[in-house]
């Protein structure tokens, strides 16, 4: 007697950062800074610096992200509304983002997330402290602290902070993310 079994594939996982990776962090301080203190601060500015110590005034961006609004109005990242619906069809995509630091960022990257990536389920939404925890075949994100220790293959999102080290893969745009998701999907099905 033959039984049958109809198992669903899993699909293979990516965990997704929030702040400079889909929401540009990095223009919106930029923003803020201008706004607040009338000096205009450029990108090339910022390269190779934390984005705490990345402005004249230290303290400016701890300001910034304990601020209501903050993360409520970050501009979404060129190319990361299609990019991430495409890659969707193919895999289980999670948004994880640190949200427990700052009071204000919790609710307000919900309601982010709502707006402009509502194609989301909730079930894929990972708002936590720690990324430790977090165990999905490729993990993308802007900061070591979480890569070092990504479970699955890391892959490092270009922002200034961290353009001048290089220990995980590294992407520059959306478009670059898709084309090497697509390569290593391709690669993983001809096994």
């Amino acid at each position: 007697i033959a039984y049958i079994c109809n198992m669903k594939t899993k699909k293979t996982s990516i965990a997704i950062d929030m702040d400079g990776v889909i929401a540009d962090t990095e223009s919106h301080f930029i923003t803020w800074y201008h706004k607040d203190y009338g000096i205009q601060i450029n990108r090339e500015d910022l390269i190779g610096k934390p984005e705490s110590e990345a402005f004249p005034d230290k303290q400016a961006v701890w300001k910034f992200v304990n601020s209501p609004g903050f993360f409520r109005t970050l501009p979404v990242m060129p190319g990361a509304i299609e990019t991430v619906k495409e890659l969707m069809n193919d895999f289980e995509v999670y948004i994880v983002s640190a949200a427990m630091e700052f009071p204000q960022s919790l609710f307000e990257k919900h309601q982010w997330l709502q707006e402009h990536f509502p194609f989301i389920s909730w079930k894929n939404i990972v708002l936590c402290g720690d990324k430790s925890i977090i165990d999905t075949d490729y993990m993308i994100d802007d900061h070591f602290k979480n890569l070092d220790f990504c479970k699955g293959k890391a892959i490092l999102f270009h922002a200034a902070h961290n353009a001048t080290t290089d220990r995980h893969q590294r992407v520059h745009s959306w478009e670059e993310v898709k084309v090497l998701l697509k390569k290593e999907l391709e690669a993983e099905s001809s096994y």
